[in-house]
């Protein structure tokens, strides 16, 4: 059989003619191109995570008083951010190859920051009993994806509570992104919790770069520029590096732990010795997988593992519907096509991110940018998995973030996820009042778990009182005693003697 002389056409587009065939390019009304800028619009437009999680997980100890990778003293941002990229790469180009869907994947933001307030710093918990049930709960989702079950979960919780857990997260990353910013601070003193700035008024070089990267993320946002969230975040930092090389601000807590309130938070901004360097992966598979309960008993770590599911669920069916319609790729029953492969990618994407301590990786709603630029199909994603990939190697960047300069992308997503609260009728008290006691207790509390947990039982007994009990789903009844026992577990074990 003759081969092909390489200098010809057919050689040179061999290459181009495969791609086509594999991702059905041209069927889908698509070209090389728009894969190509709709992928990495689809980056720019979410890489924020690689800078955003390592500020959240990364900075906190847990109950045992670790940072995320074993210290004690401070904590390794980059080794974070080092792991965030390569799970976001692998499991976006994973969705690219396995369901030829434009949907990118990363560590989810509100399921982070439960993973962090809500689990990981409760008493006696360490990081890898924490990331253990995110590999449980990614694990348990794909069992309910291969069984057909999810969408029988997913009709039992009424869809106000769903998007009242949506927006009850955004608030809570709101006034996590305000108090690590300096914007809100605890008063320490008097009845007020709270109070605006220090006593009452702002000061301080920090709270301008905040305020600064608030406007400028909002302005870009309004003037529909792509990557918003990332330029505002890369400005304030850069604002951030110049005040400091002039005014010499100097960190919130000194050397010799005196403290500075007009400092800056988490680090002095300054320019890196480097900007790329081999990515440490020591994170991967630092995780126990049933260590939480041993640590918090059984009932308390179920109950943790449910509002894991819960609020990771049902994220990922409004989204890949939504990117769906946005690229006109759903079928007759308003369903994307291959949505089984999709959902089974997004569960391996979550006990993935559990697996790297990196939280649980869920598909972006920000993958619409990318099909606004044309992207139709999986070849998109593969673009922007790459595109993480090599975000590996710049995890030095973030040592050089302060809070003042991440923290407005917090305010900006919670404010995103507050949009959702037009949804919920706020005529029918039967709904609104579970669905406004799950918004407000989580920031109130600074506990998502007590606010999904008042909400699932107050709507039990609002459906009780209607006389409309026997309409309760059999997985909400399940659902709302486990919650009952959680809230009363210290009485209930004084009852039973139990320490």
């Amino acid at each position: 059989m003759p081969t092909a002389d390489p200098g010809t056409d057919a050689n040179r587009t061999a290459p181009l003619v495969f791609l086509d065939r594999f991702f059905h390019i041209a069927e889908r009304g698509s070209t090389l191109g728009q894969e190509l800028r709709g992928g990495l619009v689809t980056f720019f437009t979410m890489a924020y995570i690689v800078v955003l999680n390592p500020l959240i997980i990364g900075t906190q100890q847990d109950g045992t008083g670790h940072f995320l990778g074993g210290s004690t003293e401070s904590p390794d941002l980059a080794k974070v951010a080092a792991a965030t990229a390569l799970v976001a790469g692998v499991v976006t180009i994973l969705m690219g190859l396995v369901a030829n869907f434009p949907l990118a994947l990363a560590t989810g933001l509100g399921l982070n920051a439960f993973v962090t307030f809500g689990i990981a710093k409760l008493p006696d918990m360490t990081w890898a009993d924490a990331m253990g049930l995110v590999v449980l709960e990614g694990l348990i989702i794909l069992v309910l994806v291969l069984t057909g079950f999810r969408s029988a979960v997913f009709r039992a919780v009424p869809a106000e509570l769903k998007t009242a857990t949506s927006v009850g997260i955004g608030l809570f990353i709101t006034i996590i992104g305000f108090v690590d910013a300096g914007f809100v601070r605890r008063t320490g003193t008097g009845p007020t919790p709270v109070e605006l700035g220090i006593g009452g008024f702002l000061s301080g070089w920090p709270t301008v770069v905040f305020v600064f990267g608030l406007l400028l993320i909002a302005v870009l946002m309004i003037r529909k520029v792509r990557g918003a969230l990332l330029i505002g975040m890369a400005g304030a930092t850069a604002l951030a590096i110049l005040i400091e090389k002039i005014a010499k601000v100097g960190p919130g807590t000194a050397s010799n732990g005196e403290a500075n309130p007009t400092g800056w938070g988490l680090n002095v901004p300054g320019l890196p010795d480097t900007i790329v360097k081999t990515p440490d992966f020591g994170l991967l598979g630092e995780f126990d997988l049933l260590g939480s309960f041993s640590r918090v008993g059984v009932v308390s770590a179920m109950l943790l593992l449910f509002t894991l599911l819960l609020a990771d669920f049902f994220d990922t069916m409004g989204t890949m519907v939504a990117i769906g319609a946005e690229a006109d790729l759903l079928d007759d029953e308003g369903m994307p096509e291959n949505s089984e492969r999709i959902l089974v990618v997004d569960s391996l994407a979550a006990a993935a991110g559990g697996a790297a301590c990196v939280s649980s990786n869920t598909s972006y709603i920000e993958s619409a940018s990318g099909v606004g630029e044309g992207a139709r199909t999986g070849l998109a994603s593969v673009v922007t998995g790459v595109m993480f990939l090599l975000a590996t190697t710049l995890s030095p960047l973030v040592e050089v973030v302060p809070y003042e300069a991440a923290t407005p992308a917090l305010v900006i997503v919670g404010f995103l996820m507050m949009t959702q609260v037009r949804s919920i009728d706020w005529d029918d008290i039967g709904i609104a009042l579970p669905a406004f006691l799950t918004i407000v207790l989580m920031p109130f509390t600074y506990s998502i778990t007590a606010g999904i947990g008042a909400g699932f039982v107050s709507y039990v007994v609002m459906r009780i009182a209607r006389g409309k009990a026997s309409g309760v789903h059999p997985l909400m009844w399940l659902t709302s005693v486990l919650f009952v026992i959680y809230f009363a577990i210290d009485p209930i074990k004084d009852v039973l003697g139990v320490s």
